[in-house]
């Protein structure tokens, strides 16, 4: 079963920051130290630039492999 670019955008978030939103996990970074918060901030909104531009069918194989690792180990 395929995912949608939104669906993928989800998990991958899950996996990355938990349960915890991208958002607050930059400013909880940014917290601890600002130079490693800038890093984690740029760090993001890259995340979200190649969701934007990289195709749905590659989101999803992107994610069906990392469930896989996941899984395996």
């Amino acid at each position: 079963m395929s995912l949608s670019k939104t669906e993928a955008k989800q998990l991958l978030e899950r996996m990355i920051f938990d349960d915890q939103k991208a958002q607050q996990w930059v400013e909880d970074v940014w917290g601890i130290t600002p130079i490693l918060g800038d890093s984690a901030a740029k760090l993001y909104e890259a995340f979200e630039a190649l969701i934007e531009c990289c195709p749905e069918d590659k989101l999803d194989a992107l994610l069906q492999t990392y469930l896989q690792e996941k899984m395996d180990s």
